[in-house]
């Protein structure tokens, strides 16, 4: 027999029975009774944000890491809209996670009341699924039924309105269990039928990460490459899908790649394709692989079947939890496939990714070039959007996954929010957040987030007063008529010492060393201001080379 429990209190016992034990939100009087129910329920953790963009984006970072969905309220309206920047992220990013909005009351819903928004339709697009909860007593369903959606096929993010007033109802009804992910086994013939087209193959490559992916798959699938000497490439911000001392770890896709690796994708008679969506970004506007790739067999492996065919034609297309088919992979016994181009390309990826001096007064070559000697190996990276981030992609070497969170939407601001959920989510180990100056200020008030809850975290704010990727995107289509990129900027170390952290500004690269070497004696908020020079806007490229092209 079941008690009677305000909607609120139903709601959070649904939580709680589903394994949640943090959230992050920004209050509203709209959710009140969700808000008095966790007082009652100390198991989950609440995260207090400043910005519900903010919040959204620490929901999103620790579904990455949990792989169980990430979870965020926020408030009707702007509260809303603010955190549907975290919803579009989860969607792009296949990442579990669910936004519980508080709604107008049922009565005054249509009226255009105070902060009203009609959330299915606003969010329709973003998320995988998105509902209203119209009675207390269904709330477990609707809970059960968003983490199923949220888990399942291609992870993603949901969306559930809730009309204050609901909250308010009192009703019995009983909490539903646990869910956990349906994984698509993997059929026997899809892993002969990829061995079978790998025997066949001159000259393949592996491109991985994406939907699903972890630790034990990224394990399991470099046990199979190393055996057979496959390249694997990581799909774009999916560095982390094999950890890089893999002897047949290929480098990344995406923006700046390895140009080598770029000529062998082009190159490769047979792909295969293992949790990746093969977006824009991995493929370069969808030329470096076309849809219809002539000459080359795609072996398209993904764990929802409405992916397949999605865009790109596969010639084996193999609906499979991946990391149910990297377990396979790894289990076939067939010795006969073996391919010399994965150390070839290993070695070439480690030349790639080796710093270089570029003769700047504050060299970011060397400045990662000590990260790599200095922070240890498993340490999680944290990045938003920004020509910036283009030295951690080529230079870090990332660990096993977790160790990369960045937005495959392209976000900006979510380095620093992702890097406090990640240190309140692993506090043993070293997080550092990469922002530059125009990505920092978009969720930089979450430094308050980080010095409330104690999360330690190293800041490298690189400023070259700038949004330097559209200055890059300008200059090489309009040189030197440079037009709305240019900012002005704050005392960055001081505005940290405000929050309560520790700061340094570094304008030299023989200042780095020092600097970082403090930095990580901190217990909570460290921040390196690093002030750059404009003319190196990325790792390869200068503003003459660009006004020169």
């Amino acid at each position: 027999m079941t008690s009677s429990r305000t909607g609120g209190r139903i709601l959070v016992d649904a939580l709680a029975a589903q394994g949640c034990d943090r959230l992050f939100t920004v209050p509203g009087e709209s959710f009140l009774p969700v808000l008095d129910a966790l007082v009652e329920v100390p198991a989950i953790d609440v995260v207090v944000c400043r910005q519900e963009g903010g919040a959204a984006f620490m929901a999103e970072a620790d579904g990455k890491m949990t792989h169980r969905p990430g979870i965020a309220f926020v408030t009707r309206g702007p509260g809303a809209t603010n955190a549907s920047i975290g919803v579009h992220v989860a969607m792009q990013d296949s990442t579990p996670m669910i936004l519980f909005v508080g709604d107008v009351a049922r009565d005054a819903r249509d009226r255009e009341g105070f902060q009203e928004v009609d959330f299915p339709a606003f969010f329709a697009p973003l998320a995988k699924w998105a509902a209203r909860i119209e009675s207390a007593d269904r709330i477990p369903e609707y809970v059960a039924r968003a983490y199923a959606t949220a888990l399942n096929g291609r992870p993603g993010p949901v969306v559930l309105a809730l009309p204050e007033d609901m909250l308010e109802d009192r009703a019995e009804t009983p909490d539903r269990p646990r869910v956990e992910r349906v994984a698509q086994a993997c059929p026997p013939s899809a892993v002969a039928d990829a061995l079978a087209a790998l025997r066949q193959a001159r000259a393949p490559v592996a491109i991985v990460g994406g939907a699903d992916w972890d630790e034990k798959a990224g394990r399991d699938f470099a046990n199979f490459a190393r055996r057979a000497g496959l390249p694997v490439a990581a799909a774009f911000r999916r560095q982390d899908a094999l950890s890089a001392d893999c002897p047949v770890y290929a480098g990344n896709l995406g923006y700046g790649p390895n140009p080598k690796l770029v000529e062998r994708v082009r190159a490769a008679d047979l792909l295969l394709v293992v949790g990746a969506r093969l977006g824009e970004a991995t493929t370069d506007g969808y030329t470096i692989l076309t849809p219809d790739h002539p000459g080359q067999t795609l072996i398209h492996v993904h764990p929802d079947p409405e992916e397949l065919g999605r865009v790109y034609r596969a010639d084996v297309a193999i609906c499979a939890d991946t990391r149910a088919f990297a377990g396979a992979m790894a289990d076939a016994s067939d010795h006969s496939i073996h391919f010399e181009t994965g150390r070839q390309a290993h070695a070439e990826w480690r030349d790639w990714s080796t710093p270089a001096p570029n003769g700047m007064a504050l060299d970011l070559n060397a400045c990662w070039a000590t990260l790599r000697e200095t922070l240890p190996p498993d340490a999680i990276v944290c990045n938003g959007a920004g020509n910036f981030s283009a030295w951690a992609h080529r230079f870090w070497h990332y660990g096993s996954q977790p160790s990369q969170l960045a937005p495959t939407a392209g976000a900006m601001g979510y380095g620093v929010p992702a890097a406090i959920a990640a240190a309140l989510r692993f506090p043993d180990r070293r997080v550092v957040a990469v922002a530059g100056v125009g990505d920092f200020l978009m969720n930089g008030q979450e430094l308050a987030t980080a010095a409330k809850t104690g999360a330690r975290v190293l800041i490298l704010l690189i400023d070259n007063g700038s949004y330097g990727t559209i200055r890059m995107h300008q200059e090489r289509r309009y040189p030197t008529r440079v037009s709305a990129t240019d900012l002005s900027n704050p005392d960055f170390a001081a505005l940290a010492r405000a929050y309560g952290g520790w700061a340094e500004t570094v304008e030299t690269t023989a200042q780095f060393a020092p600097a970082l070497e403090a930095a990580l004696r901190q217990p909570g908020i460290a921040l390196l201001h690093l002030k750059t020079d404009i003319e190196r806007i990325a790792p390869a490229l200068t503003i003459a080379g660009l006004r020169g092209e």
